[in-house]
């Protein structure tokens, strides 16, 4: 297998807009050709996620229209579904292309407008990405995360409103990054929040409040990935794929205990494994963070913290920028915004800007970081992917 490196990327900036998702994702695509330098016939391969398209702007068959959209016209084009893993997967599958020497340069992505949909139609597709047996019953992801909460404090003996407090932490961590990121959903928003502005937010699904959940959006992203033997040819700095990790994890059912889902555990191992690494080497962190304790649980799942201190961990500071894994400096899926099909790769893009130092000022990790990890979650833990990047090739 070759080494793999990220030449450019690019990524719309989210929330409500008109713009269709093919011209959502030509304008994420174009931005990434200019960042890497290359034309669209140079472009061997299309991997795209998008989960919702054929709901929402009844749209099917999608990958083959884009890459005609972005001008690379008769490449083999894939989507993947893989719910809000879909871009993770689109990406992964492109690296495999490209390292097992199939092709040299392809471009990876997603796309999703999901903010035309409206709240019941919204809630009812995105429990398709549940299990049978759960969404039946009338289960939510709010729901799912409300009682993983609610697990969290028994199982560690923390009292419920003091968890409440702690996981307020990430929310108002993450929505801070965002108020400082252009591209964000809640650009110059929710900038100042406190505890008791979290706490005292609409309920949602008890013990969350609307400011403990990530929204909808609308948004694209993309990236260009290539032979690392010749991504010098197009820039000075590539970013290397040192790893990458999936995992299915079936339903809630199937879970022993899901506030250490199986799933999770299992695709940040073989990330880990392949880039050489362990989660005390990884130097910032893009995290599904769809809702506070799901942030928590990650730091968990994927080895940062101890079991039953990812909370304290969150409201010590120890995730913010500055502390032991700075976690989602660019506001992650709470302060960003979660365009579902098309979040795998938001990660990629923040976190290819945090390891080249552009990141905007205030949310610049410093100094650089030289590895760093995405961590995508589709579906509840069914679906898992990681990505570990560096601005060094993969060790050998």
């Amino acid at each position: 297998m070759r080494d793999v490196a990220i030449i450019g990327v690019g990524q719309t900036k989210f929330g409500r807009t008109d713009k269709t998702c093919f011209e959502l994702f030509a304008e994420a695509a174009h931005q990434a050709m200019e960042d890497a330098g290359v034309t669209p016939k140079e472009i061997e391969g299309l991997w795209i996620g998008n989960c919702l398209g054929s709901h929402y702007e009844g749209v099917a068959n999608i990958a083959p229209h884009l890459a005609w959209e972005i001008g690379a016209k008769t490449v083999p084009a894939f989507r993947l579904e893989g719910a809000c893993t879909s871009a993770t997967y689109a990406f992964i599958l492109g690296w495999n292309a490209v390292a097992s020497g199939l092709f040299d340069i392809v471009m990876v992505g997603g796309t999703e407008r999901t903010l035309i949909a409206g709240t019941p139609y919204a809630t009812r597709t995105f429990a398709m990405g549940d299990e049978l047996y759960a969404s039946n019953t009338g289960s939510t992801f709010p729901g799912v995360f409300a009682s993983a909460a609610t697990m969290y404090a028994k199982k560690y003996d923390i009292p419920i409103e003091k968890l409440r407090e702690m996981m307020a932490h990430v929310s108002i961590k993450n929505h801070a990054h965002a108020a400082r990121n252009p591209k964000a959903q809640f650009y110059k928003k929710y900038g100042d929040l406190k505890v008791e502005d979290v706490l005292s937010a609409r309920m949602i699904a008890w013990p969350l409040t609307l400011l403990d959940c990530c929204p909808f959006t609308d948004g694209a992203s993309a990236a260009i990935l290539c032979s690392a033997d010749i991504a010098r040819r197009y820039t000075d700095e590539p970013i290397y794929v040192l790893g990458v990790g999936a995992a299915s994890g079936g339903g809630l059912s199937r879970h022993e205990e899901y506030i250490k889902a199986i799933s999770r555990i299992q695709s940040s191992r073989r990330a880990l494994k392949m880039a050489g690494l362990s989660p005390d080497d990884i130097q910032v962190l893009m995290a599904h963070d769809c809702f506070t304790i799901a942030e928590i649980l990650i730091y968990e799942q994927i080895g940062f913290f101890d079991w039953g201190k990812g909370a304290e961990a969150a409201a010590e500071g120890q995730t913010d920028i500055g502390g032991r894994i700075p976690v989602n400096p660019d506001g992650g899926l709470m302060g960003k915004g979660h365009p579902v099909g098309a979040t795998g790769v938001a990660q990629v893009y923040s976190l290819v800007k945090q390891l080249r130092g552009e990141e905007v000022k205030g949310n610049q990790v410093t100094p650089v970081p030289e590895i760093g990890m995405t961590d995508n979650l589709g579906g509840t833990f069914a679906s898992l992917g990681h990505i570990v990047l560096g601005r060094s090739k993969r060790r050998r």
